[in-house]
């Protein structure tokens, strides 16, 4: 029996084009000089493959993890058109066991179908996968994102803020937390003005 939240994304990007565009999530393209020194990258809930893809176009060798099997798919055909090769795996993060300190970055762009309990498994798994010094790099949308209405999930529990990432890194070392307000214009998922958090943060070395 598939899961009813899969079974949703999968009507989701059955849609045509690619509901979050095929360009990688802006604050993540801007991390690209933090990305130099790194060689391996996780790219957790990897939708389309738009994040994962551009991570390999980087030269990083990439796993990207994904529930959605129609969302896998277009990933595939993405990173074919692109000329790049990623490690495709098809799972769910509530159950998926998380590797350990084996990636220099753990990319999480907008996973916000998380309620609090599986997001604090999610953020213990991504910091179990990271290797000591590696970087993690969160974006999401805080509280204020429901009356913009322009993305995201409309249960406040999923939504981030600062104290709650600090919380999620504790041990961490952050490199950058920041709390604005930003149009985006990432397809048809994502288009308008947004609240925005994002997070830096590296593990102990």
């Amino acid at each position: 029996m598939t899961d009813p939240g899969i079974e949703r994304w999968n009507e989701r990007f059955a849609q045509e084009g690619y509901v979050f565009g095929e360009q990688p999530n802006a604050f993540l393209a801007r991390q690209k000089e933090r990305l130099r020194g790194c060689r391996t990258a996780l790219s957790i809930a990897d939708g389309e493959g738009r994040n994962g893809v551009w991570l390999a176009e980087m030269g990083l060798a990439v796993t990207a993890v994904e529930g959605s099997p129609v969302g896998q798919e277009k990933a595939r055909q993405l990173a074919a058109r692109r000329g790049v090769a990623l490690d495709f795996v098809l799972a769910d993060l509530a159950v998926w066991e998380w590797p350990e300190r084996r990636f220099d970055a753990v990319v999480g762009i907008f996973f916000q179908f998380a309620g609090p309990a599986l997001r604090e498994r999610i953020f213990a798994g991504m910091r179990r996968a990271l290797k000591p010094g590696g970087l993690l790099i969160v974006e999401g949308y805080r509280p204020e994102q429901i009356a913009y209405g322009t993305g995201g999930p409309k249960v406040v529990e999923n939504l981030y803020t600062e104290p709650m990432l600090r919380e999620a890194c504790a041990g961490m070392s952050i490199e950058l937390l920041e709390t604005y307000d930003a149009v985006i214009d990432e397809g048809s998922g994502h288009h308008g003005m947004s609240a925005l958090i994002d997070l830096v943060a590296r593990a102990p070395a």
